[in-house]
This record gives structure tokens, C-alpha cells and sequence, in this order.
């Protein structure tokens, strides 16, 4: 199983930007997905999760200027960044809660990690 995440760049202030993320390999459900940043020399940590069922849920930093959102189909996950701020500046991880198989358990996968960079 593998998470690949894409879209990340270099943008101003106040500008947008969109993260993709997509799972492919052999593997049963998806269930929760999210996306995490790192910015420099802190520690990881959540920006938006969302349910099997579409339900989101935002750290407050984020909320009204974030939309996270998924395509069950195509085993992906989005999300929408407007209004950046150079706080936002960060490393962009995808994770997603996958079950490989029947008997087996859910874990955790993460993609690579994209880097965002917002510009005063």
C-alpha cells in the first residue's frame, strides 16, 4: 500500500494551493484519512480529518480557510489551502487508516510529505 501525495509549492500570502493524495496497492477499505504538517523544527501535527462518510473535522487555525474532502471511487483525498499564511508553511503528510485484509487489522499509511511554503 502506498500513499502518494502531490501539489505542494511555493505560493504568496493569501494565495491558494491544493493537496491530492492518492492510495493505491491491494487493500480492502480506507477508512479515516487526514493530512498533517510539520512546519520547521516542530512537531507534527493534524490540520484536517475526514470520516469514511465525508464528515470533516478542522484544527482551528485552519477552519474557514481549509476544506478537506475525499473520493471514495478513486481513493483519494484533497485538500483545499486558501488564504495561506506564512504560518502555514509547513511539510503537507497524508494518512489514511487502511485494512489489507479480512483477518487482519487497520493501520496507519503515510505519504511522503509535500512541501508548502507561503511568502509574506
Amino acid at each position: 500500500v502506498q500513499l502518494q501525495a502531490s501539489g505542494g509549492g511555493l505560493v504568496q500570502a493569501g494565495g491558494s494551493l491544493r493537496l491530492s493524495c492518492a492510495a493505491s496497492g491491494s487493500f480492502l477499505t480506507i477508512g479515516p484519512m487526514g493530512w498533517y504538517r510539520q512546519p520547521p523544527e516542530k512537531p507534527r501535527e493534524l490540520v484536517a480529518g475526514i470520516t469514511v462518510d465525508g464528515r470533516p473535522n478542522y484544527e482551528p487555525s485552519v477552519n474557514g480557510r481549509f476544506t478537506i474532502s475525499r473520493d471514495n471511487t478513486k481513493n483519494m483525498t484533497y485538500l483545499q489551502m486558501n488564504d495561506l499564511k506564512p504560518e502555514d508553511t509547513a511539510v503537507y503528510y497524508c494518512n489514511a487508516r487502511i485494512r489489507r485484509t479480512l483477518s487482519g487489522g487497520n493501520f496507519d499509511y503515510w505519504g511522503q510529505g509535500t512541501q508548502v511554503t507561503v511568502s509574506s
